[in-house]
């Protein structure tokens, strides 16, 4: 089977991988780009273990198109971190017990990230409708929810 060139940003690098025709951006990105932190997690599109941000946008990585993000910027749970200094969501899920498993962890930070860059102050509500795509059956949410409006209070400079 021919491969196809592949380039595109991941998370600030340029990156060029071969795919395969057909092939998802989640295996891509896994096997291709050695990118392990989207999960694998139902291969349907209906738990977002897999979710990443294509141009600031949270997408299904096991349901797109590999070639679909051709020239364009994708970020992971592997870039948050600046060098040893973790992103404040990162923190926050850390500080608030938010990650048992840590299955769904990165497809909620993906999420997280997209709404807080859209809308740095976030209702509880806002934050419950962002990540109502990403499946956990660990924490009952809670946690979660906390964990993101904890890390927009930080980001925003106020206490929570």
């Amino acid at each position: 089977m021919p491969k196809t060139p592949l380039a595109f940003t991941l998370n600030d690098a340029e990156t060029g991988i071969f795919v395969d025709d057909g092939q998802n951006l989640l295996e891509a990105l896994r096997r291709g780009a050695g990118d392990l932190s989207p999960k694998y997690g139902c291969g349907q599109g209906t738990c977002g273990a897999c979710t990443v941000l294509i141009d600031g946008v949270p997408h299904l990585s096991c349901l797109t198109l590999a070639e679909a993000v051709a020239g364009r910027r994708m970020d992971t749970t592997a870039g948050l971190a600046e060098g040893a200094e973790l992103h404040p969501l990162q923190r926050a899920f850390m500080e608030g017990f938010a990650a048992q498993c840590g299955y769904c962890t990165p497809g909620m930070l993906m999420a997280a990230k997209a709404l807080l860059a859209a809308n740095p102050r976030p209702s509880r509500e806002e934050v419950i409708e962002a990540i109502s795509g990403n499946l956990c059956r660990c924490t009952g949410y809670e946690p979660i929810v906390t964990a993101i409006l904890e890390a927009a209070a930080k980001l925003q400079g106020r206490a929570a």
